[in-house]
């Protein structure tokens, strides 16, 4: 009998763990939802101050396609002219994100997945990329990201299928 009441105290408490667990994935996801809402409203409104406010001051940017690594202030040095040039209307920016796999818990984040960064010009060109990337994010005092590595190009069809 014993035996019995200790796998039932254990059931219940794995149960009951599970759906606080369940709870609070729900509330981390949307908080998650919104930090990447509000990296493309940064880059559609050319926002640079607050885009740069979404990585960790130390974070790191990794590259998958020039096989290198390096501070992310390096990177977005080099990205401020494109935020300047959206928020003068020089040009228009847009980001969006498709995620294929999305693990996290209350503090911790790993996003992976495809974003679309288009911007246009107002002589009508316009220029796509579609890049396979991975986030590693942590909440302090929000969350930031302290790692971002952008893998490879992606396809049309690989963008077309990220659907999480």
């Amino acid at each position: 009998m014993k035996i019995k009441v200790n796998s039932l105290l254990v059931a219940t408490v794995f149960l009951l763990s599970n759906v606080v667990w369940a709870d609070d994935t729900g509330s981390v996801a949307a908080e998650l939802d919104a930090f990447w809402d509000e990296v493309a409203r940064t880059v559609r409104e050319g926002d640079f101050d607050a885009y740069a406010a979404t990585y960790h001051p130390d974070a790191v940017l990794v590259s998958g396609l020039n096989a290198t690594s390096y501070p992310i202030s390096n990177a977005l040095a080099g990205w401020r002219e494109g935020f300047e040039d959206t928020r003068s209307g020089a040009m228009d920016a847009s980001v969006e994100f498709r995620f294929t796999a999305r693990w996290h818990d209350r503090t911790t984040a790993h996003e992976t997945g495809i974003f679309r960064y288009v911007t246009s010009l107002p002589n009508g060109s316009t220029f796509e990329q579609l890049l396979h990337f991975e986030a590693l994010l942590v909440k302090k005092d929000g969350w930031t990201m302290v790692m971002e590595l952008q893998r490879s190009l992606a396809s049309r069809e690989e963008w077309e299928a990220a659907q999480i």
